[in-house]
């Protein structure tokens, strides 16, 4: 791990520090003190692409307060490295996975608050160019929050709902020097992992996922699909599905960021992937014949060259928008009683 890449992740630590102990009164200027003031700041749906860390604070962050009025950000994964951009030149990026925590007293985005403790993963990637963020990558599990509140209007999750947690061995908050040989190794095995992915439709063994994957692996998925435990249950609950619906799915064509540091590698890119939903079997959802994009963005951790666990977050509500489904419009025919109300304290 280089001086730079130390030095950027703990740069981010502005930004960090100011979602950990919130004051919405100064955290437009805190932000930006960190954000490149054009900054392109890309998020999972419903919202569409910002300008800045202004636009950031009024459109997304000052309503999420108003309605999580103690809300606090808490990382368990932060990491950071060099990627190929247009695919001669590096750009810095640092990774951070988490949960934005805190008291739902009150709608957002039309959800009905709960007036307990909410929890919301996030995966987020910055680019940094001379100390400043210049690039956002993000989503939000925003169908964590609709399942929490008892509003999730679609199909059940074939896997397991909960809240996702930290590494197993809880150093993934890295601000340190980490091995670039190591770096290296990792970003490799998830490489090698992703390129035999997608040799599925020479059938199960030509994936090898024995090889790559550790016996006691975990996958973490997005809230709509759910946590798998084992290659037997991440093939039951997750892949079979997918592949089944998606038997094309291939990259997207768009910048694809990848890059590792120690045990861990992270991956983004808006979308990452493409796909035509040809089969029957995932989410719930006929096959359409429709051809959408998929926003990815993955964490891995390493052990003794394996896989162990696998963060991933999907944007569900992106693809099903793409297919002509609305699951906020049926998320409000769901909960119109409960969307009015608030907490007058």
């Amino acid at each position: 791990m280089t001086d730079l890449h130390l030095a950027n992740k703990q740069r981010l630590g502005v930004f960090r520090d100011a979602l950990y102990n919130l004051n919405p009164d100064t955290l437009k200027q805190q932000l930006r003190e960190v954000f490149a003031d054009n900054c392109h700041i890309q998020l999972a749906f419903p919202f569409a692409p910002l300008s800045g860390s202004d636009a950031l604070v009024d459109t997304v962050y000052r309503p999420l307060i108003d309605a999580v009025p103690d809300l606090e950000r808490r990382d368990f994964i932060l990491m950071g490295g060099s990627s190929q951009g247009d695919g001669s030149t590096d750009e810095a990026w640092v990774g951070c996975c988490g949960h934005y925590v805190g008291v739902f007293e009150r709608p957002w985005l039309d959800i009905p608050p709960t007036q307990h403790i909410m929890a919301m993963r996030y995966h987020e990637f910055f680019r940094f160019e001379d100390g400043v963020i210049t690039e956002m990558q993000a989503l939000w599990d925003i169908p964590q929050l609709m399942m929490q509140a008892n509003a999730w209007p679609l199909a059940p999750s074939l896997a397991a709902e909960w809240v996702v947690p930290a590494p197993a061995t809880n150093d993934g908050i890295m601000l340190h020097a980490t091995d670039p040989a190591r770096s290296k190794t990792s970003r490799a095995r998830v490489d090698s992992m992703l390129k035999d992915l997608l040799r599925s439709p020479e059938g199960t063994q030509a994936m090898r996922l024995e090889h790559h994957w550790h016996p006691h692996m975990t996958w973490y998925g997005p809230a709509g699909i759910g946590t798998t435990r084992r290659i037997s249950g991440f093939r039951h609950w997750h892949q079979i599905p997918f592949l089944n619906a998606f038997p094309d799915r291939g990259m997207a064509d768009a910048k694809h960021v990848f890059f590792g540091d120690g045990d861990y590698v992270g991956f983004t890119a808006f979308p990452g992937m493409k796909m035509t939903l040809s089969g029957d079997g995932w989410l719930g959802l006929p096959p359409t014949g429709t051809t959408v994009t998929g926003r990815s963005l993955d964490f891995w951790r390493c052990e003794n060259d394996q896989l162990r666990e696998n963060w991933v977050l999907l944007d569900i509500l992106d693809i099903y928008h793409q297919l002509g489904v609305d699951v906020f419009a049926r998320m409000r025919e769901l909960t119109p009683h409960r969307r009015a109300f608030t907490l007058n304290i």
